[in-house]
């Protein structure tokens, strides 16, 4: 049998080594911005920061207020910036108007002409009222809930309950009980801010790490020891993010109090100007509120900072 011819395989031609480009030096430039010198002088290092701080803010202020301009025009229902500051710049320029100051207590007229300013204090001297109620009992009640199971047991159901009531809903229970809109409203408060205190204040207690308890049984702690030492600040954190959000909870009950009951407060002259037609004096009352709520988280907050340092 003839074999077949042998074929002959030619070797493939050897490529050329490949030749990696570098990327452009001015190519990677061109995707950085340079960088901002430095200040080194200590006035200019204050004011690098502080633009840093206020002006994201002012801008965003800036924009709001154009947008808020270009959004209500001549036959818009809603008064713009300048239409606002038209009508209410005496509200705006005069806020204590019926005040009288004797050292740091005030003294507010009593059915007077009052500025806006005297109805924000009525509204936060009740606020203070029913918060501290609500700041007492609420951190002693969570306290107790997250270092006791059978009170957790007990109560915890009864908490998750009443605290998914509206705070409105409570407006006839506190009437009927007090028969005078003062009362009623400062229970209102209370009964609002409680239950994120109870809540994250449980929490807190509940969540002490197991290291922090093994310490307390190694050097024999009393159990008042343990307590200020151990218990109360591990739940700092928590018991002060439920105090701010329970104070922000009692800015908003009073107003929506205020609204319904009447007589004085920042929540009736919101009312009292919408049954009016003032929504100028309206809108100049929903700001103050804002920066008031504003305020009074900020200083939980503080406060907050403060005893955990400590």
């Amino acid at each position: 049998m003839a074999s077949l011819p042998e074929t002959q395989i030619t070797p493939a031609p050897v490529a050329a080594a490949a030749v990696i480009l570098p990327y452009p030096e001015t190519a990677i430039a061109r995707r950085f911005f340079p960088p901002m010198p430095q200040a080194t002088h200590p006035l200019l290092v204050k004011l690098q920061g502080f633009a840093s701080t206020v002006l994201p803010t002012a801008f965003m202020l800036a924009f709001l207020l154009a947008f808020w301009s270009l959004a209500c025009g001549p036959d818009s229902a809603l008064p713009g910036p300048a239409k606002v500051w038209e009508e209410s710049h005496e509200v705006i320029l005069h806020p204590f108007k019926g005040v009288e100051f004797h050292g740091l207590v005030p003294d507010i007229q009593d059915g007077g002409d009052v500025g806006i300013g005297a109805h924000i204090m009525k509204s936060l001297a009740r606020v203070l009222k029913g918060y501290a109620l609500s700041a007492v009992i609420g951190v002693a009640l969570g306290m107790l809930v997250g270092t006791n199971k059978y009170a957790f047991r007990a109560l915890d159901p009864l908490f998750q309950v009443l605290r998914t009531v509206p705070p409105l809903a409570w407006l006839p229970i506190s009437l009927a009980i007090f028969q005078q809109a003062g009362p009623s409203a400062i229970f209102l408060i209370f009964i609002t801010a409680i239950w994120p205190i109870i809540m994250n204040t449980a929490v807190g207690v509940q969540n002490i790490p197991v290291q922090y308890r093994n310490v307390a049984k190694v050097l024999a702690l009393n159990p008042a020891e343990y307590f200020l030492r151990i218990v109360l600040p591990a739940c700092v954190p928590h018991m002060f993010t439920g105090l701010r959000i329970g104070v922000g909870m009692s800015w908003l009950a009073i107003v929506a109090a205020e609204m319904v009951q009447g007589g004085t407060g920042i929540g009736f002259f919101i009312w009292d100007s919408y049954n009016s037609s003032l929504l100028s004096d309206t809108i100049v009352a929903l700001v103050w509120i804002g920066m008031v709520g504003f305020a009074l988280d900020r200083i939980v907050g503080l406060i907050g900072r403060l005893i955990a340092r400590s």
